[in-house]
């Protein structure tokens, strides 16, 4: 028995007897939000059949206006990745800031003395130990 067999024979059943794919779709719309909705679809279901059953307000808190950026598990994947059995489709927002500008805003926002390798030095300690 191969591993795709041996997931499928795993996967619970609808009442009609087909097999199910239960799977949950996150997303954050804002900082400090955060979604998460549970589906059950076919099975050889894609990451596309799971963002097309997401209802309106659920759609536009998740950016889905435009093509998402998406991924399974923290792995960044396309629309037509088929889906596995306890999936977590993450559905990732762009971002607002550079990172690279935001610490350097950080840094200079605390000062020198206070951030770096350096900042917690002991009384009386030369300069850089």
């Amino acid at each position: 028995m191969t591993l795709a067999q041996n997931r499928e024979s795993s996967a619970p059943n609808a009442p009609g007897g087909q097999p199910i794919l239960r799977i949950t779709v996150a997303w954050s719309a804002a900082a400090r939000e955060y979604f998460e909705l549970n589906l059950e679809l076919p099975l050889g279901a894609t990451v596309a059949d799971a963002l097309e059953r997401l209802d309106a307000s659920a759609r536009l808190s998740a950016g889905l206006t435009r093509t998402p950026s998406v991924g399974i598990w923290g792995k960044k994947t396309g629309l037509l990745q088929p889906l596995r059995d306890r999936d977590r489709v993450e559905i990732y927002r762009s971002l607002t800031v550079d990172p690279k500008t935001a610490r350097r805003e950080r840094f200079n926002k605390q000062g020198a003395a206070k951030a770096g390798l350096f900042a917690n030095k002991r009384a009386g300690a030369k300069a850089g130990y």
